[in-house]
């Protein structure tokens, strides 16, 4: 029973009720494809916001999908089990994708989504030069990379994958650990200093590729070393990114993720781009567990201004080996 629960009389009356209308069942099909705020949601369905609005409370009140806030920003979700997900999920895989009023939706959805990318782009081109100082505003640095270097400590390093690479920073210090180093950024302009970085430090044995993070340029098990260092709070999908950098190590492998604990500076997301204002230790470690990844370790670097400064979490896991 545990693996096929069942919903009482009431409960799927209601559940059924509530996806038997065509724009919550449209909301559905599109949350099943990541998490969405409002905004996202009225742009692809082409309705008001209030009109949304009392959708998604619909869906909330039959148990279907969930709310995350974030400051002044809130992204739903559909659950992740239960009696309800169950009947949803089972409802909608039979649902034909090459409907026309499901094509067009999904279609307004990689279109929403190529804009966010588009902002965080353009921000990133626009401040290539000076990407460095920017983050050192963010973070103490210094005290970040310490902490780092002493969790990953000195253990040979075949292949390192650096997620998000910027200037290439972390590939700089972990270059003498590592035997081949891939770095992976969609902006072209980040690239050019990331390389013009590297060649200076003198660091050769490295490759950097104008990639997604949802679509990494390596074979799934063949990476040592990942990180991701002050990335995921750029994206839509932070959770998915997490999934591709586990399917990337080999049994043994280790992740490293850099990032910011929860904040409330909206201005980040109109100034610098940020989709998310940080993350708990306990989302990073669901994420991190639901692909298998044991957290080996964790730091919390303090802002050098703890009125105005951002605290940093450093979270090190490991993909067990199949003798594990």
């Amino acid at each position: 029973m545990s693996d096929d629960p069942r919903l009482s009389f009431q409960q799927l009356l209601d559940t059924s009720k509530a996806m038997a209308e065509s724009s919550r069942l449209r909301i559905l099909l599109l949350l099943r494809q990541g998490e969405m705020t409002v905004s996202d949601l009225t742009a692809v369905l082409d309705q008001s916001q209030p009109r949304v609005s009392r959708h998604l409370k619909l869906l909330m009140e039959v148990g279907l999908i969930g709310r995350y806030q974030e400051g002044a920003w809130a992204y739903f979700h559909l659950v992740a089990d239960g009696p309800a997900r169950l009947f949803c999920d089972r409802l909608m895989d039979r649902l034909d994708l090459s409907d026309e009023q499901v094509g067009d939706d999904l279609a307004r959805l990689a279109a929403v989504r190529e804009d966010h990318m588009s902002r965080a782009a353009a921000y990133f081109a626009a401040n290539a030069s000076e990407w460095d100082r920017i983050r050192s505003l963010h973070a103490p640095d210094e005290a970040v990379e310490e902490a780092l270097c002493a969790m990953i400590g000195e253990r040979p390093v075949e292949t390192m994958l650096d997620i998000g690479t910027g200037t290439g920073r972390m590939i700089a210090l972990f270059a003498p650990l590592c035997r081949r180093a891939v770095g992976i950024d969609p902006s072209r302009e980040m690239l050019a200093i990331a390389r013009s970085r590297l060649e200076e430090a003198g660091v050769a044995h490295t490759q950097l590729r104008q990639a997604s993070v949802f679509d990494l340029p390596v074979e799934k098990g063949s990476i040592d070393l990942v990180t991701i260092h002050q990335v995921l709070h750029y994206l839509d999908q932070p959770a998915l990114a997490v999934k591709r950098a586990a399917a990337a190590l080999r049994p043994g492998g280790r992740i490293a993720i850099i990032d910011f604990q929860p904040h409330e500076l909206d201005f980040l997301r109109t100034d610098y781009a940020h989709r998310r204002l940080g993350f708990s230790d306990a989302q990073m470690t669901d994420w991190l567990e639901a692909e298998g990844l044991k957290l080996a370790d964790r730091k919390t670097i303090a802002p050098a201004n703890s009125d105005e400064g951002l605290t940093v979490d450093i979270w090190l896991a490991c993909k067990p080996t199949s003798a594990a």
